[in-house]
């Protein structure tokens, strides 16, 4: 398998990204493709022993900044590391892109260089959360998306289910809305309209609403909502870590095992879901640990076809 890495992406690109892909090859028969500025990769490279047929470099001379409008950089940086990246999978040069750079520039080149599956309105980003179970809840979507209607929210939960299915190995997985309240008329109108959409499908195992305290429940394993709420939902989870942390850091060895419980690089990234590839998005102060479990990740959807696989529930829909 290839892996098309955005080199230059995130706060600490490229040392830590290249530190990250390094540590996989190590591990891994897979290849990885550094995507970014040549001579600064090759600099880094020079601190580490790896395999050059395993590990090699795309140049790309442009960066995308965090603070930059995507549809604005992507038309005037055509040789921008994300761009060139998500262009290797496109040219079936590689079979995944990850990138801890821009989401929005990532989501944009996701868009205009690998396209929408067929019957996919708004491709969503899936972030696995820890539950009480020991296990992960897949909470989509996180951020992509701050304006949904119903039927973007059924095609979610379809993404959703498929990716819980074939790559964390659900049987059946359960789905949820989140919303203001479990009864079936809680909600505003696209809530409402989706209960409705969702509990017509025969191909999803939709068990209705979910109210925010439940988030880490493990009632379900798909959680289903628009962008601008899942990304307030991440955000107030990643500070209310912080914050826990700090009230008990006076108790000896409790803090680690809390954070670790909490903390997304035990993860690595996110699938942006509903596109004709594999994209992963990392978060933007990822380092090392995240960048080679984001991998692991892109390997995992990849090994188990998922974009073939959501495509074929997509299809389902009613």
């Amino acid at each position: 398998m290839k892996i098309a890495v955005d080199a230059m992406g995130g706060d600490y690109a490229p040392a830590e990204v290249v530190a990250g892909a390094v540590k996989w090859c190590q591990v891994s028969t897979d290849q990885v493709i550094l995507v970014g500025q040549q001579d600064k990769l090759s600099d880094e490279l020079k601190n580490y022993d790896y395999d050059s047929s395993r590990l090699s470099i795309v140049n790309a001379s442009q960066i995308i900044g965090m603070d930059e409008s995507p549809a604005l950089a992507l038309r005037k940086k055509k040789d921008a590391s994300i761009l060139v990246a998500t262009r290797l999978v496109k040219e079936g040069r590689a079979d995944a892109v990850l990138s801890c750079g821009s989401t929005g520039a990532q989501m944009a080149a996701a868009l205009f260089i690998l396209g929408r599956m067929e019957g996919v309105e708004r491709p969503p980003i899936g972030v696995s959360i820890p539950n009480q179970a020991g296990s992960t809840t897949l909470l989509m979507d996180a951020g992509a998306n701050v304006d949904c209607k119903a039927s973007n929210l059924l095609q979610f939960a379809a993404l959703g289910s498929s990716y819980a299915s074939a790559v964390q190995g659900l049987s059946n997985p359960r789905i949820a809305l989140l919303n203001n309240g479990e009864e079936a008329g809680k909600g505003n109108s696209v809530s409402l309209e989706a209960y409705e959409l969702l509990g017509k499908q025969k191909n999803l195992n939709f068990i209705g609403n979910i109210e925010g305290r439940d988030l880490f429940s493990a009632k379900s394993d798909v959680i289903i909502c628009d962008g601008f709420t899942g990304n307030i939902v991440l955000k107030s989870i990643e500070g209310m870590a912080i914050f826990v942390a700090r009230l008990i850091k006076e108790e000896s060895g409790l803090v680690p095992g809390v954070l670790r419980k909490l903390d997304y690089t035990q993860v690595g990234g996110a699938p942006l879901m509903g596109v004709k590839g594999v994209s992963i998005v990392c978060h933007g102060s990822s380092r090392r640990q995240s960048i080679y479990n984001g991998i692991s990740m892109a390997r995992d959807c990849i090994k188990e076809n998922i974009v073939e696989k959501q495509q074929d529930i997509i299809k389902t829909l009613i």
